[in-house]
């Protein structure tokens, strides 16, 4: 056995609507015009990377910086657990294994949400994305790799870890196949007895 590595946003938390609202509250602090249906669909790629399709380079950082204040100020009240998360860490732990949260979210954004919904990671790695995760589960050995997006499965084939997608974020079933997963889930409440079972 080994540990398994999750994705944070979609895939144990709803942060779609703190996310959003913090992208509105930049548009709004910065008189630029950031459409959130497009950030919508890229959700879970690096905020710079995000903010770098609005802004020129040199005004990245400091959009950043406006970003996280608001989501810190409303990452608590508008983060929400997913349905099946509690128990997939749980069926982790009490097979005597690791829960690894494996992120793109900056470090100091992650601690509100996980407080929010009651959450924790036995270890955390964040402001990691697409091939950097895949680093990271070889790093720390891991099973599997469960996360919503085409980036995510296609870290866990890169690392040969077993990629597990759910269609709980921006991408369908049929995107997470075709970039690799093995196994798709509508949701986490599916993962305890395949994780069982697979492992």
């Amino acid at each position: 056995m080994s540990p398994v590595g999750f994705d944070l946003d979609m895939t144990l938390i709803n942060s779609r609507p703190a996310i959003l609202a913090s992208f509105a509250g930049v548009a709004r602090d910065t008189s630029t015009a950031i459409d959130l249906e497009a950030v919508d669909r890229r959700l879970g790629i690096k905020l710079d990377d995000e903010l770098a399709v609005w802004f020129p380079s040199d005004q990245v950082v400091a959009a950043a910086d406006i970003y996280r204040r608001h989501y810190l100020q409303l990452a608590e009240e508008l983060t929400t657990v997913l349905p099946g998360a509690h128990e997939a860490l749980a069926a982790v732990r009490a097979a005597g294994e690791r829960v690894v949260i494996i992120t793109a979210k900056h470090p100091i954004s992650v601690q509100p949400s996980l407080r929010a919904v009651g959450l924790a990671a036995d270890e955390l790695f964040t402001l990691v994305h697409g091939p950097e995760k895949a680093a990271v589960l070889r790093t720390v050995q891991a099973a599997a790799y469960v996360g919503d997006t085409p980036p995510d499965m296609a870290a866990a084939v890169q690392a040969s870890v077993r990629a597990v997608g759910v269609t709980t974020g921006s991408f369908s079933g049929h995107d997470l196949t075709g970039a690799g997963a093995e196994v798709i889930f509508d949701s986490l409440a599916s993962f305890p007895d395949w994780y069982r079972s697979a492992f």
